[in-house]
């Protein structure tokens, strides 16, 4: 028997994941504009609120009070115009109900952030500045674990997954350390998690 024989009933089947792998790059979003963005906002933006307002109020930088929350809020903007842009890319090459579940999976971003903002809005003037600090910051981090690891079940994406389950345990580890300390884990771990996992995803797309 000619050995190609038994290789040739195989071949279909490589074409097909061959052609698979070819649709997912090109409908997929970089995964670094996925994640870089957010990485480098939370890395840049968290170690200047924990340069300004250090564990047990200390101050290693004395920078203006307003500076390291504008400049947070300003990376966030940025980040989100970014992957906004890069996802609705994505959505456009699709249709039906892949495209259905990407509007409905960013909607639910926005409606979420949106609620905790009014709600630490209700909060914050009850509460010492540093405890609101966390408040606004562990809040938006745990939301933030909780929408990816449920963008895993919609996306079956293990990656993405593993990835709310780290910063959703940093987020905890973070929130336990106090204040101050929060911002610099989630800075460190968090913002590196972030762009660990777009240089990943990114190679798995090749």
């Amino acid at each position: 028997m000619d050995p190609e024989d038994d290789q040739a009933p195989a071949d279909p089947l490589a074409l097909i994941e061959r052609e698979r792998a070819n649709l997912v790059r090109h409908i997929a979003p970089d995964p670094r504009l996925m994640y870089w963005p957010w990485g480098f906002a939370w890395l840049i933006g968290f170690t200047l609120l924990f340069l300004r307002y250090g564990p047990d109020g200390k101050v290693y930088v004395n920078l203006p009070d307003w500076l390291p929350l504008t400049v947070l809020m300003l990376l966030f903007i940025a980040a989100g115009l970014v992957t906004g842009f890069a996802g609705s890319r994505s959505v456009r090459r699709t249709s039906g109900p892949t495209s259905q579940a990407g509007l409905a999976y960013g909607l639910t971003w926005s409606i979420a952030f949106f609620g905790f903002s009014v709600l630490y809005a209700r909060l914050a003037n009850d509460l010492p500045d540093q405890q609101a600090g966390l408040l606004w910051a562990g809040g938006m981090v745990a939301l933030t674990g909780a929408l990816h690891m449920a963008g895993s079940a919609i996306w079956q994406d293990r990656q993405l997954f593993v990835l709310g389950a780290w910063t959703s345990v940093i987020n905890i580890v973070g929130i336990v350390a106090g204040p101050g300390w929060h911002s610099l884990i989630v800075a460190i771990a968090g913002g590196a998690g972030m762009i660990v996992a777009g240089f990943l995803g990114w190679r798995r797309l090749r």
